[in-house]
């Protein structure tokens, strides 16, 4: 395994972070569990979970990533201090007027319930989902700081910021003396790209925060299990996916039939190629991926055994540039 800093602190973290956003959902505990196993006898030390994993699926309040990870770390009485775990707040958890949000009020309890929910005394790197315009940043930035002198978070980061957002947060923490933020969570891969690219890169590279991007396989478009010749697998999860079915043009199945050549010359598949180019970026920390099964997820942390030629990111780059 492979190891990075979290952008300027010193915290180092696996070169593939675990998403948790399964858990309940499209896997049940046991295999959760066992991906977990799999995840840290490899190396992996870095978790990414939210408090409202995942109250979208039948059944699920809200809640059960966070949950399940704590049950897993008691059975398997695992040093808390080896892992790195990220969770999020902002989304609805309870009824009422501040069952969600960035207000100081919801922040302070859903902390809470996260550390109880996670059977932990801290949180290593506590992130807004994202933004909450009716709070004020001055009451976000000083709540999180608050949490951080407290030392029931070590670390700040957010997700799904733009990039004017993120700049007057800094700015903010810088001219209020207060914890900033060190880390963005944004949604980035080689069909998504603008969205990071086109001013979140060059901020986070100017104020060294770490970048741990979601969907670096576009909810499965980027392991070639979709083709322009081929109907999709049966039981696929974007096939009833709008936003995903927008991905499926010429030009990206043309950039698909391109990285399946390119893993075959390295003896890796379309997935392991399309974290591949991801990893060669050096303002990228660590992409989030995501896994049901132990072979799903041996298959993925193949990424880090592929080391693109600089020739072979460029064509990629060439084939997927949005500008």
């Amino acid at each position: 395994m492979e190891y990075r800093k979290l952008g300027r602190t010193g915290l180092k973290v696996s070169a593939l972070c675990l998403g948790t956003m399964t858990m309940g959902w499209t896997s049940g505990k046991e295999d959760a569990f066992a991906v977990l196993d799999d995840f840290v006898q490899n190396g992996g030390n870095f978790l990414d979970t939210a408090d409202v994993y995942s109250a979208w699926a039948k059944g699920n309040p809200g809640g059960v990533a966070e949950t399940w990870i704590g049950e897993w770390m008691r059975q398997r009485e695992v040093r808390r201090y080896q892992l790195v775990i990220a969770t999020k707040v902002r989304g609805r958890m309870w009824d009422g007027p501040n069952g969600e949000g960035l207000s100081r009020a919801h922040i302070m309890k859903a902390v809470e319930d996260s550390l109880r929910r996670l059977d932990t005394e801290y949180i290593d790197l506590y992130q807004p989902h994202w933004p909450d315009q009716d709070t004020s940043l001055d009451e976000t930035l000083r709540a999180l700081d608050d949490l951080v002198r407290q030392g029931k978070v070590r670390y700040l980061g957010t997700s799904n910021h733009p990039a004017w957002l993120l700049t007057k947060a800094l700015w903010v923490s810088d001219r209020l003396g207060l914890a900033r933020y060190d880390c963005l969570q944004p949604h980035y891969n080689l069909v998504h790209r603008a969205e990071f690219e086109r001013e979140l890169m060059a901020v986070c590279q100017d104020q060294e925060l770490g970048v741990i991007p979601y969907s670096p396989l576009e909810g499965g478009f980027l392991t070639g299990k979709y083709r322009k010749s081929k109907p999709p697998p049966q039981k696929a999860r974007g096939t009833g996916n709008d936003r995903l079915k927008a991905y499926m043009t010429d030009r990206n199945f043309a950039l698909i039939d391109k990285m399946d050549e390119i893993g075959k010359a390295h003896k890796a598949s379309v997935a392991q190629v399309a974290l591949a180019w991801m990893l060669a970026n050096p303002v990228i920390t660590s992409p989030i991926i995501g896994a049901n099964t132990v072979p799903q997820l041996k298959e993925t942390m193949g990424a880090l055994a592929v080391k693109l030629s600089n020739e072979e990111k460029a064509t990629l780059d060439e084939l997927s540039a949005w500008e």
